[in-house]
């Protein structure tokens, strides 16, 4: 395998100072360098990898998967973020509507939230009976290994963040007129429904933790912090190699043939706001 070694669980980390912003991006970078040849082993060798980001609200899922994702080709690796479930497939098997987004030969698919909410949301809001709640913890674990034992890929990563920090991050949201999308009512009651929640966790991850299937936990109070720890993670256990690509050279562009084009003031084009906010800036 290239790139990152370790990925060992140890012991709970207390908080840690903010990892510095220019480390970060420069490390970042390079870990991200390194996913471009995950995906590419991946796509050359058909490989089917699935990759689930659980954990509180606001503990910075959707921040790693954009950061996991920014230079990958969507083509290749998939973010499935499903809604609330229609009437007919609340009438479905359980995991029916997750096994549709389950990935093909060479592709990757990563679940901003998965299954797992029956076991998180659904318990503790009581949007599930208790028979759904202990009937899925009876079969996930069976689910999981149906999905390894078919040779899929499967990583999941629970992002654990603080009392404190996910209050601060709400209110961050609150004051923000561009992130105020972000904060819904769900994740208002999540404050409310704090322990409760612990104990859902706690719960899920007594029958869930599996040996096919582990949990990998990620502390996120620092947000950098994580998405390196998680990226770095999951680099370390897959036995990717750097697929040799065939050499591409553009060929010379041939000169004109006489094809006159048509007027260009035939066509509409977009306006140029570019040029009246460089005005207005007096450039």
């Amino acid at each position: 395998m290239t790139g990152t070694k370790g990925g060992k669980t140890g012991k709970k980390p207390g908080r840690a100072e903010r990892m510095p912003k220019k480390l970060y991006e420069d490390e970042l970078l390079r870990l991200q360098g390194e996913l471009v040849k995950l995906q590419e082993w991946v796509r050359t060798e058909g490989v089917r990898m699935v990759v689930v980001f659980e954990g509180r609200d606001a503990a910075g899922k959707g921040g790693a998967i954009k950061r996991v994702t920014e230079y990958l080709n969507p083509r290749v690796a998939r973010i499935a973020a499903l809604p609330a479930p229609t009437e007919r497939q609340r009438g479905q098997w359980y995991f029916q509507r997750y096994v549709e987004q389950l990935p093909a030969a060479g592709e990757m698919v990563l679940f901003d939230r998965s299954w797992y909410n029956r076991a998180g949301v659904e318990k503790v809001m009581g949007f599930c009976t208790d028979e759904e709640y202990w009937q899925f913890l009876h079969q996930c674990p069976t689910f999981e290994r149906m999905l390894v034992e078919a040779g899929i890929l499967l990583r999941k990563y629970w992002f654990s963040v603080s009392d404190v920090e996910q209050e601060r991050r709400f209110r961050g949201r609150l004051d923000d007129p561009m992130r105020q999308w972000k904060l819904s009512p769900m994740d208002v009651e999540s404050l409310t429904r704090w322990e409760d929640y612990s104990r859902a966790k706690d719960e899920m991850f007594v029958y869930t933790d599996i040996p096919d299937s582990p949990w990998n936990v990620v502390e996120s109070d620092d947000k950098r912090r994580a998405r390196i720890n998680m990226i770095a993670h999951l680099l370390s256990t897959v036995p990717y190699r750097e697929v040799v690509k065939p050499a591409v050279a553009l060929p010379p562009r041939p000169g004109p043939r006489g094809y006159q084009r048509p007027p260009r003031d035939l066509q509409k084009y977009v306006f140029d706001h570019a040029a009246a906010v460089l005005a207005q800036a007096g450039q």
